[in-house]
């Protein structure tokens, strides 16, 4: 029996049903790397039996994309790729990687600019680097109707300002692994952007359940950032798709919803952003 949806009382316990009916869309896993190499098509058949339906694939840089294509082109019904330079990866030879990127945008579609953004957490000697691979990308999706995806480790007001520069009324997206104020939430909100979240709303200490509980799910969307950010009570282990379901279960538990509420929702938020079919 699937570990998640309503909850009924059974010998003073509780246990969860599984409504089949529900699908999930996992809006940010990068299962293209390496730590899903030795199982990654039984990992992929957990995910769908939980009722992940879709999984979209945030770019890195130019050393991984011909391995998150090749898993996209493995998975076409269940894998969507974005193509984009990752802040991390915004160094010296930052032109050259955004010409890559570039060049990948103009020969096939993909269904976002990301993962993109600045990290102030793991860089903070190549900022101006991060700021030009950031807004040139912001241009491209522009130019591509493209939404973007993006990164804001300790640079969230950062990545707002960057955003408001540029919103001119088509400008779309969602704040990936968002685990900020209200506040926060809301200048994002007022932006047109989304919120993602991911396995941080299970943490003890970080506050975002009390976040949510004063937002729409109109607002979000379900993402695990795998192998990532794995949610409680799996913390420590690597993250995979399979494990959405536990923060969707925590989404309505903050929300005082069904877990299908979240997942109805969410889903619809996310095919809509992305212009999912």
């Amino acid at each position: 029996m699937a570990d998640f949806g309503p909850f009924f009382p059974v010998f003073g316990q509780k246990m969860r049903i599984f409504d089949v009916s529900m699908n999930f869309i996992d809006s940010h896993t990068h299962i293209y790397l390496p730590e899903f190499d030795a199982d990654r098509a039984a990992m992929i058949d957990r995910a769908v039996e939980a009722g992940v339906e879709k999984m979209l694939l945030p770019a890195i840089d130019s050393a991984t994309y011909e391995r998150q294509l090749k898993v996209e082109a493995d998975y076409p019904d269940r894998c969507l790729s974005m193509m984009g330079l990752h802040p991390c990866s915004a160094k010296e030879n930052v032109e050259m990687e955004l010409a890559i990127v570039r060049k990948h945008l103009e020969q096939r579609s993909f269904v976002a600019v990301g993962e993109i953004g600045l990290d102030l957490y793991w860089d903070k000697d190549h900022l101006n680097e991060q700021y030009l691979a950031f807004e040139r990308q912001i241009e491209w999706a522009l130019e591509f109707d493209l939404p973007i995806v993006i990164h804001s480790r300790e640079s969230m007001d950062r990545c707002i300002e960057v955003v408001k520069k540029h919103q001119r009324g088509n400008l779309r997206g969602v704040f990936h692994c968002f685990s900020g104020s209200i506040e926060s939430a809301r200048r994002i909100i007022d932006l047109g952007f989304y919120l993602g979240i991911g396995g941080v709303v299970t943490y003890k200490n970080a506050g975002l359940p009390a976040v949510l509980s004063e937002l729409s799910l109109d607002h979000l969307l379900l993402e695990t950032d795998a192998p990532y950010l794995t949610p409680v009570p799996h913390r420590g282990k690597r993250n995979e798709p399979t494990y959405l379901k536990i923060v969707a279960e925590k989404v309505a538990e903050a929300k005082f919803c069904s877990v299908k509420e979240v997942a109805e929702q969410t889903a619809a938020n996310t095919k809509q952003l992305f212009r999912l079919s």
